[in-house]
């Protein structure tokens, strides 16, 4: 910690800062003390090498019934950012994902670097975007978040700003200084005036309910698209679904 900044890395570059069980307990844990911490006044959620996160971790997901899908777990995490007393600030340099735009979207401030790439890839893979919907849909635009939902196209850090999405967007070398000047700004407000502002201004959006977007979301990661979706992207192949030409 730095001058009452938090600074919560996913660090799992490997494998694309997917959401696995390890990287959902850590940060799980990791966020649950920053926010015990008094002395903490900022949270940043970063992360180390080229990708933000790519999502659930689909190696996990591959033939496990929808009971024991991860994504049950995610809930927790998203309520835990989204109701934190103190300010949370996401910083996006790279691709993010899925359940990666749900981590972000569940944040106060994002902060994205202009050659971060986007995407709500769930459709794509027979899957979909159910619990990260109650984090996403109270900050984006309505008619652009159906857009990119049902097509599940890949689009760019101005189209994410313009949508809604995120909030600041910077050159890679000025992203620091960026991230900087919103924290130095952040730490400015009193704690507990802070904590009651973010309070009002969640009143002033819908309650998380995570009941039927998790069961939904649970029951196509188990079921037959979407097992097939994640075959297909582990395999580097097109799913069954898509078209091919005579």
């Amino acid at each position: 910690m730095s001058a009452g900044v938090a600074t919560l890395t996913l660090d799992s570059p490997a494998n694309r800062n997917a959401l696995s069980a390890a990287l959902r307990a850590q940060l799980r844990t990791a966020l649950t003390d920053a926010l015990a911490d008094d002395a903490v006044r900022v949270v940043v959620l970063d992360h180390t090498g080229r990708v933000f996160c790519s999502g659930m971790d689909l190696a996990e997901a591959a033939g496990g019934s929808s009971d024991d899908q991860g994504v049950r777990e995610f809930p927790e995490l998203l309520q835990l950012l989204w109701s934190s007393p103190k300010p949370v600030v996401a910083v996006v340099r790279g691709p993010a994902r899925a359940g990666g735009m749900g981590l972000a979207a569940a944040c106060d401030v994002v902060v994205a670097a202009s050659s971060a790439s986007f995407a709500f890839s769930e459709v794509r893979l027979g899957l979909v975007p159910a619990v990260i919907s109650a984090v996403v849909l109270p900050r984006m635009r309505t008619h652009v978040a159906h857009r990119l939902m049902l097509t599940g196209e890949v689009f760019d850090a101005a189209t994410a700003a313009a949508g809604g999405l995120v909030d600041l967007v910077a050159d890679p070398e000025e992203l620091d200084a960026v991230v900087a000047g919103q924290l130095t700004a952040l730490a400015a407000g009193a704690p507990t005036a802070l904590a009651e502002t973010k309070r009002l201004l969640r009143s002033r959006q819908p309650d998380l309910e995570f009941g039927d977007l998790l069961a939904l979301s649970a029951r196509f990661f188990a079921g037959e698209e979407g097992q097939e979706g994640i075959a297909s992207f582990r395999e580097k192949r097109p799913a069954r679904w898509v078209p091919t030409s005579d």
